[in-house]
């Protein structure tokens, strides 16, 4: 990004899970701190659980306010919106240190199920005060017992300076104990004897020494300084062990290492008996080994009885219980005595361990398990089906049989012990012994023993502490093991089992669960911790993965505030990832040890560096997703806001080498060494070396027992120059961001190129490899793509003596080698690219080459950028919403219809749901999130132009028909030709620029001409769009068959085009939301005034058919048109006008309502007011007619008498009956298909009758009507029935009134069922209203469906408040699901909530889809019953926030971005649907409009 915007404030935005938990993968996060402020923000989402159950605050130990203590929770509040339900917190981040953060919310302050930790990173600096990114970090480590007294180090801090180091890594300069090792420490806060000259200095006369050669060489040699901290033990002569022992595991302090130390001091003992017993004190032959090993298993073993220490003691335990039973009484007989006389004796056993009836004792001793006479009396009696004490035998009898059962797993325990231990034995011995690799130790002695031993046996005569406890365990390691389990605790049998391989010369620290349990040792260890971290800008945590994690935070917080900056590495091997991050999140680790050394081949090596190079070059993600945002708060007027999508993975410190790896001399070829050091050094991360790696020390050097000191520093020694301009290199592009790497490997050769974001300039390294197993050879020809390419250098390694020539006795230094610098290729121009063209003559193993790259001029990003950026107002300004579902949408259907091509397909991929823009951002925004570049359209892209012409070319196509489409075009044109000119490497990213940009602007503006309501927040836009989704001009489908306009859309794909597109029902179901509520008041008008132009029998059609032949078979669509012209009405500057519009009819106003072609009709007129009045009229005289050219042609599944349209109105009751067993006429319109089944021709839900929705519209319609009359706005004030009787609006509305709680209500009370019009005998649900009234077949009035809410929502006066209440309460308990309500009730027999159209089975119920009403769960009735249920306030503003985060996600994240038709079971996806459907969208939108501004 540009540098005014890397420079200013950063906002991490982190969104949270429903109870305000990270998500799991972002339970650890990383924060870098820059030289500006940084901004934390945590967000709760709309309906999440914290947010709506307020108050909501954030409780971290961050210190807002003071300083840091990890115990010390600060509570912080959140910001909310009332209406929508998000919230957000706000910390500035400028403390580095690792804390946690938990949400607690609710009047009871429920904590959310996880905590989250966030790192914030340190900030380093240079001795002039300059940002030293971690990432620039180039460390070396050094050996201070090699590098002499401490006044000889400036040669060497002055040659890893002039190496380009500005971090040195100190292995412990501590004073070391009896082995040598400076991992093994004596003295944690003395230093070294022999880093100073004279070594009788005291103590802090040595530490100002230390203090002022690391405050030289950070001033004076600009190097930071990092040491070591070893927390897990200490020397096994530390002269505080003898004063403290129980600073170790010790035979008092854990007695479970007694059997260990006793089978350990066994083997030492036989050790000096070898001889004596005929065994090979030389071992020569596995065949000495197996003879060893088969004396331990049959003599050592034996004679130790270990099992002992399991086991409890049967004689004792009988003779014990005999002595019981003397005094005992016999006790209370258990409730299950008789039974446990039949049970098996394990299960006896089982049982009496419940009780439980076993005894601990000192675990160091033999037969420590005892029994509980009393407990265990009980059971004893059972099992020998005694009812007294009276026959002592027989008890004792039995509980002898009871503790041999009880003995027997604690035997096989102890057999599995001995199994793994004589396994351990036997392996080391080999490894030790025999082994090529191994240390190949001489003869076995009492002082050599055959295993090295697991305890340090200090020698304190006159001890005043208890015996055992100068027994000390050893520290060591195991492989595979648990890192977070002690493996010296009693949970674990590692020291018996002869695991741990042991570190002799180190006692193992026992810390306990905190400073209470080991006063002493806690308060030495954090002297230590805070005099190192005085000393060191960094530390680095020895075995980390045997610490234990409550001590390193308890130290590290001691460090940390000593200080604050401090840079934590750490050596973790915990075998996975995940475990690797609990250390790194729990600690606040900045960096894990990575090793070159590791890769066995150029492969793995390429893969290493892949992992930790970098974000691969053309990543999209910050230049797409960061963005600028107006804050306002702590100063900061503008942030850059940087949303964390994933959780954060630890940095690496990447080395060519460390000092325990073996060096390239050794495992590959001495001539590896630069390559090597070039491919770590073009990695993105911080990098490192050990001391001698860069001259070529033959060999891994022993840190113990290597007494040669470091040779004086050779400016020229091995790679040592190359290396110095390699880090050179590395810093710059830390510096200015290189952040992009491409890593290619091909055979031994590997290349890496490091780019810069946005310029795309960067640095090219090729390396040939020198692995020692004659790896194949040979590469491709290097060609850069519109990249111009300059030689940086060239270094060839060439070593001329084999690895194992003999090294000075007296100096630590290199092989003898020679150092080539090469000239520079050919560098050949080819085609808009550049070609380099290596000799491999003149290229061989060992060598490398470094090219300065930049994009040709034509093709520089910067510009590119800008210009991609760029899209002036006049682009998208005269775009009307129906170009903009053009530019933006458009499914399959409807662009074939309408150009003749289809949607862009991707091989590899499959095609877009969208020809527009949109259908290009659902592929490419989950390929922005993450990087995803290999996406198969990012293969497409790379391969070719045909993408990018695509986008262009369907535009062309548009324009004569959508001439405003132009200016977006040339500008998409434009940019297009811009990004071909890029590398291929590029044109995914910036192809993803232009359609973001693009879209971005299109879809804006589509906002920007609807109301502000939906621009609300997202959820509403997204809500909105699906307005523009839905309404477009299809050339076989509009509202008027003499001009195509355009139309409303059901739902896409399998509702876009021809007779199809456009249905009745859902127009004016959907009316209200995508229409009006968005401001979309022509094309509501439009649709309306369509519509009506085609009334014919008082009907609206059902398919419209762009007016051609449409079908007039829905009862309800008349009902639905009527309501949306009175949303119309009151929701529009217009209003009650509409009414006066002149409506030209398409068929004839004659009694017979003939049908006419199109060129035959229009020769009539009305105002839309008689159009109202004629459909209250000929419902109210009834309708009876047979439908148009009835049979195949217009229906080949319907039969012949469901072709038959009968509707008349009950006058008993008002309410407009009508249908039959034949036809569907509601929108629960599935007719039966299968003929195999036996139900074609049968509706699946036809609902004859007076559906609940109909008579609620009805009234809605009657009400409106009487208002408009009595305001002079409607002249008629009655309607004739069929009997030819004049009744009034006000009769008829309140006859609905008085009829509709006693004709649709089910009482919750049987009792009241006489005060009801309903059969009790059919009822099987309570306390709700019925689908139906007047049903042919009487079950299905019954049936439980979400029906009702629509009356509700449009006439709530019919309801009694208590009995909606019950019903709604009710259907948010059986009806609501996920997404959408259940078509019907779980508990009913006809339940079936799986729709597969193509189910080709026999079942009459579900065959070809017959249940697409009978259970699935369809999202439109959802709104309605959320308005229901706020109205009477069954659910309020948290209920419906929370049950609408279903639908955010869906929205969010469907492919088409809309709401599907319905979901099977439960939410599960249909795949028969719809998914995007323009009513369910719509009826969200009304329910969203009502609560933000009712």
């Amino acid at each position: 990004m540009a540098d005014d915007v890397q420079e200013m404030p950063l906002m991490f935005t982190l969104t949270l899970d429903d109870d305000g938990s990270p998500m799991h993968h972002q339970q650890y996060l990383r924060i870098p701190l820059s030289q500006t402020k940084s901004i934390f923000r945590w967000i709760l989402p709309p309906g999440s659980l914290a947010s709506i159950d307020t108050p909501a605050s954030l409780t971290t130990n961050y210190p807002v306010t003071g300083s840091f203590s990890r115990t010390t929770f600060h509570h912080l509040g959140f910001e909310q919106d009332p209406r929508l339900l998000n919230a957000y917190c706000d910390i500035v981040m400028d403390q580095p240190g690792v804390y946690e953060y938990q949400v607690v919310y609710g009047d009871k302050q429920k904590r959310a199920r996880n905590a989250g930790r966030l790192v914030v990173e340190p900030r380093l600096t240079k001795a002039d005060g300059s940002l030293l990114p971690l990432d620039s970090l180039m460390i070396q480590s050094i050996v201070p017992k090699w590098m002499g007294p401490m006044d000889q180090w400036d040669a060497f801090f002055q040659a890893s300076q002039d190496a380009g180091y500005n971090m040195i890594h100190f292995v412990p300069m501590q004073q070391r104990g009896a082995s040598n090792s400076p991992y093994s420490i004596a003295d944690q806060l003395t230093f070294a004897d022999d880093l100073f000259q004279d070594p009788s200095l005291p103590r802090e006369k040595r530490l100002e020494l230390v203090q002022s050669a690391l405050h030289r060489l950070y001033q004076t040699y600009d190097t930071l300084a990092l040491s070591d901290i070893v927390w897990n033990h200490t020397s096994d002569n530390s002269a505080f062990l003898l004063d403290h022992p129980e600073a170790g595991y010790n035979l008092v302090n854990s007695p479970h290492l007694v059997p260990a130390y006793e089978l350990d001091t066994a083997l030492i003992e036989l050790s000096g008996q070898m001889e004596q017993h005929g065994l090979a004190a030389q071992i020569t032959s596995t065949k000495d080994i197996d003879t060893i090993m088969t004396y331990i298993r049959q003599h050592v073993l034996p004679d130790l009885r270990l099992y002992e220490f399991k086991i409890i003691n049967v004689q004792a335990a009988k003779d014990a219980f005999r002595r019981f039973l003397i005094t005992a009484t016999t006790p209370h007989l258990r409730d299950d005595h008789h039974a446990i006389a039949n049970l098996s004796l394990h299960q006896q056993a089982l049982l009496a361990l419940k009780q439980p009836i076993v005894l601990d004792g000192h675990l160091g001793s033999r037969f420590h398990k005892t029994i509980d006479y009393v407990a265990v009396l009980p059971v004893v009696l059972a099992m020998a089906r005694c009812d007294n004490i009276d026959h002592p035998d027989q008890l004792i009898h039995t509980l002898g049989q009871l503790i041999d059962e009880l003995n027997l797993p604690w035997y096989k325990e102890y057999d599995e012990d001995v199994h793994i231990a004589l396994d351990g034995i036997k392996n080391r011995l080999i490894f030790t012994r025999l082994a090529d690799n191994g240390p190949q130790f001489g003869p076995i002695s009492t002082n050599a023993p055959l295993i090295e031993t697991y305890f340090t046996r200090l020698h304190y005569p006159n001890s005043p502490h208890e015996p055992g406890s100068l027994v000390l365990a050893n520290n060591g390691w195991i492989w595979n093991a648990d890192p977070l389990l002690d493996f010296a605790s009693a949970k674990s049998s590692a020291y018996l089992r002869r695991q741990v391989i042991v570190w002799g010369d180190c006692v193992k620290l026992r810390y306990g669960q905190g400073p209470q349990d080991n006063p002493w040792l806690w308060q030495h260890m954090t002297a230590y911790t805070e005099q190192v971290a005085k000393l060191f800008h960094g530390i680095r945590i020895d075995n980390c993965h045997s610490t234990p994690i409550h001590v390193a935070q308890y130290l590290l917080d001691k460090a940390r505030a000593v200080r604050p900056d401090l840079y934590v590495l750490a050596e973790l091997f915990t075998g996975s990832a995940e475990k690797d991050n609990v250390f790194v999140a729990n600690l606040g680790i900045h960096a894990l040890i990575r090793e070159a050394m590791q890769a066995w081949d150029p492969h793995e090596l390429s893969r290493l560096v892949h992992r930790h190079g970098g974000k691969p070059v053309g990543s999209m993600d910050s230049d797409m997703m960061w963005e600028k945002m107006a804050y306002g708060h702590h100063g900061m007027d503008q942030v850059l806001r940087i949303p964390l999508l994933h959780g954060s993975n630890p940095r690496a410190l990447f080395m060519d080498c460390t000092h325990d790896n073996e060096t390239p001399a050794q495992k590959r070829l001495p001539q590896d060494a630069l390559p090597n050091a070039g491919v770590v050094s073009f990695s993105d991360c911080a990098t490192g070396s050990v001391k001698g790696y860069d001259e070529l020390f033959p060999k891994l050097l022993d840190i113990v027992t290597e007494t040669r000191p470091y040779a004086t520093p050779d400016p020229t020694a091995g790679i040592v120059p190359v290396k110095k301009r390699l880090q050179q290199l590395h810093l710059e592009m830390a510096l200015e961001r290189y952040h992009e790497v491409h890593v290619h490997q091909e055979n031994d050769y590997l290349l890496v190129h490091r780019q810069r974001a946005g310029l795309q300039d960067g640095y090219l390294l090729i390396a040939r490899t020198a692995f020692a197993n004659n790896a194949p050879t040979g590469h491709s020809p290097i060609r850069l793509a519109r990249t111009k390419a300059d030689f940086v250098f060239g270094a060839s390694l060439s070593v001329s003596a084999p690895s194992n020539s003999t090294s000075d006795k007296q100096v630590l230094h290199g092989l003898p080698s020679q150092l080539t610098w090469l000239d520079a290729p050919p560098l050949v121009p080819d085609n808009n690219h550049v070609r380099i063209d290596l000799n491999p003559a003149n290229f061989p193993p060992g060598s490398i080459m470094v090219f300065k790259t930049s994009l040709l001029p034509e093709t520089n990003t910067d510009t590119i950028k800008a210009f991609v950026n760029d899209m002036a107002s006049e682009v998208v300004q005269s775009l009307s919403l129906v170009d903009c579902n053009v530019v933006l949408y458009r499914c399959q259907s409807e662009e074939t219809t309408t150009v003749g091509d289809g949607v862009y397909n991707i091989p590899g991929f499959g095609p877009l749901v969208y020809a527009g823009l949109q259908g290009w951002l659902t592929v490419l925004d989950p390929i922005i999130r993450s990087n995803d570049l290999g996406h198969p359209v990012c293969d497409n892209l790379r391969q070719g132009p045909w993408a990018l012409d695509y986008v262009v070319h369907r535009l062309d196509k548009h324009l004569p028909t959508y001439p405003e489409l132009k200016p977006l075009r040339d500008w998409l044109r434009s940019r297009m030709d811009r990004v071909k000119q890029l590398p291929d490497f590029l044109v995914p990213k910036y192809f993803a620029m232009v359609i973001q940009t693009a879209h971005h602007h299109v879809y804006c503006h589509a906002l920007s001409l609807m109301t502000p309501v939906t621009r609300h927040e997202p959820f509403l836009e997204r809500l909105a769009m699906t307005s523009v989704q839905m309404l477009g001009k299809v050339p076989n489908a509009g509202l008027d068959p003499r001009d195509p306009t355009p139309s409303l859309a059901a739902g896409l794909p399998h509702f876009t085009d021809g007779p199809f597109r456009t249905w009745g029902r859902d127009v004016f179901i959907s009316l209200r939301g995508l229409l009006l509520v968005t401001g979309r008041y022509d094309e509501a008008r439009q649709h309306i005034l369509g519509f009506a132009s085609t009334l014919k029998h008082g009907l609206i059609p059902n398919l419209l058919d762009g007016g051609n032949q449409p079908r007039f078979n829905a009862r309800d669509a008349a009902w639905f048109f009527m309501q949306a012209i009175q949303d119309y009405c009151h929701m529009t500057p217009e209003g009650i006008a509409i009414l006066t519009s002149p409506v030209p009819r398409r068929f004839p106003m004659d009694p017979n309502d003939p049908f006419v072609p199109v060129d035959q009709g229009y020769q009539d007129e009305s105002t839309l007011a008689e159009i109202m009045q004629e459909i209250l009229q000929r419902h109210a005289a009834g309708i009876h007619f047979r439908e148009y050219n009835a049979g195949p042609a217009i229906d080949r599944q319907m039969s012949d008498q469901g072709f038959n349209i009968d509707i008349h109105v009950d006058w008993t009751s008002g309410f407009p009956l009508g249908g039959n067993a034949f036809n569907c006429g509601t929108w629960m319109d599935k007719m039966g298909e299968s003929e195999k089944a036996h139900n074609k021709g049968l509706p699946g839900t036809s609902r004859d009758g007076a559906p609940i929705e109909i008579v609620g519209l009805l009234k809605s319609a009657l009400r409106w009507i009487i208002q408009l009359h009595n305001d002079g706005h409607y002249p008629w004030t009655h309607v004739t029935n069929q009997e030819g009787k004049q009744v009034s609006f006000e009769q008829w509305n309140q006859l609905i009134q008085d009829q509709f709680e006693p004709k649709f209500y089910i009482p919750l009370d049987p009792a009241e069922d006489d005060q009801y019009d309903l059969d009790s005998t059919i009822v099987h649900r309570r306390g709700m209203y019925k689908d139906v009234y007047g049903a042919t077949n009487p079950y299905t009035e019954y049936q439980f469906r979400p029906n009702f809410a629509c009356a509700m929502v449009v006439a709530p006066e019919l309801f009694d408040r208590q009995h909606a209440q019950a019903a709604l309460t009710l259907a948010n308990e059986v009806l609501l699901g996920p997404l959408g309500m259940r078509t019907l009730d779980p508990d009913d027999r006809e339940y079936h909530p799986y729709y597969n159209n193509g189910d080709d089975s026999d079942d009459i119920l579900v065959a070809k889809g017959r249940n697409y009403h009978q259970g699935p769960e369809w999202l439109w009735p959802t709104g309605h019953f959320l308005r229901a249920a706020h109205a009477f306030g069954v659910l309020d503003l948290a209920a419906i926030a929370r049950i609408l985060r279903a639908h955010r996600r869906e929205i969010e994240t469907s492919p088409w971005r809309g709401l599907p038709e319905l979901t099977n079971k439960d939410g599960a996806v249909c795949h028969d649907s719809c998914p995007t459907q323009a009513w369910s969208s719509s009826t969200l939108l009304d329910l969203l409009d009502e609560l933000i501004q009712p």
